[in-house]
């Protein structure tokens, strides 16, 4: 798939386009407006079928499940190791348009590093994450802020009495749910660790009720606006944090299915982040 139609798609795919402007300008790159329709099913295949780790590896149990929130039955995308007893846990949180099957990965991902991992999806009270990416995006604006907060501390809850949980219980989210992640380590006194991927930052006055340890990732070429207001915050506490900048590296770096990927930053970023979670999660 030549790279320059994926770039587009990512466009698209992150809200910089609308579908029509999508069609537009696919269409000015193949020739013409049917042959753009006929390729973005291959463009879109392309774009959700990256992945590191299938649904159907061996090593893993993969399902399924609901969990309860604040809204009523959350969906969530559970993996585990096969075999395993008791493991510590840790919760994916998607970007802005649900969960999709780029998360699933990153939670199977998870799950390989000896975690019981879920990823659940916030448009749960709406029905779940549609397949199609703008009914998504805007869906994902309808979403109440509180509630959706409360969905994700209620999966801290969730793990921490699970079966297969030693009751160690960690998050990490990207883009929209790095700053998720940052609301739960507010709001949840029994999260052990939080890392967000360029997310928004909670407010000063929050941070000191955040137990968790904070591991913090940023991309250089992002705007990354209100950093240096939360470290001040951050050195004001007892709160354990550390904080990498990326030099080089854009906004979503991390996603291996969008144009802004960054290889060396992403590998980086993901090392430092199995080994902290290790760390605060299994010792």
């Amino acid at each position: 798939m030549d790279q320059k139609f994926m770039d587009l798609y990512d466009d698209y795919a992150k809200g910089s386009l609308d579908r029509r402007e999508f069609l537009k300008k696919l269409a000015v790159l193949v020739g013409s407006t049917a042959a753009a329709v006929a390729l973005l099913p291959l463009i879109e295949n392309t774009y959700v079928q990256a992945q590191f780790v299938p649904v159907d590896d061996p090593r893993l149990h993969v399902e399924n499940i609901k969990y309860p929130g604040e809204t009523g039955e959350v969906l969530a995308h559970l993996a585990r190791p096969k075999g395993e007893a008791k493991l510590p846990a840790v919760i994916v949180i998607h970007e802005n348009r649900g969960l999709n099957p780029h998360t699933e990965d990153v939670a199977r991902r998870t799950a390989l590093e000896g975690f019981l991992a879920i990823a659940p999806d916030a448009l749960s009270p709406l029905g779940g994450t549609p397949d199609d990416v703008d009914e998504a995006r805007s869906l994902m604006r309808k979403l109440d802020s509180e509630t959706t907060m409360k969905n994700y501390v209620a999966a801290v809850n969730y793990l921490k009495t699970h079966p297969q949980s030693t009751g160690k219980v960690g998050c990490m989210g990207f883009c929209w749910g790095g700053g998720v992640t940052n609301q739960v380590a507010v709001n949840s006194p029994d999260l052990k660790a939080a890392v967000p991927f360029y997310g928004r930052q909670p407010a000063p006055e929050d941070v000191p009720k955040i137990k968790a340890s904070l591991l913090l990732h940023y991309a250089g070429l992002d705007e990354n606006a209100g950093i240096e207001q939360f470290e001040a915050a951050l050195k004001k506490t007892s709160v354990e944090y550390k904080i990498y900048m990326y030099e080089g590296a854009g906004h979503a770096f991390f996603n291996d299915t969008g144009s802004r990927y960054n290889e060396e930053a992403a590998k980086l970023a993901w090392e430092r982040t199995i080994a902290f979670l290790k760390e605060k999660l299994k010792t």
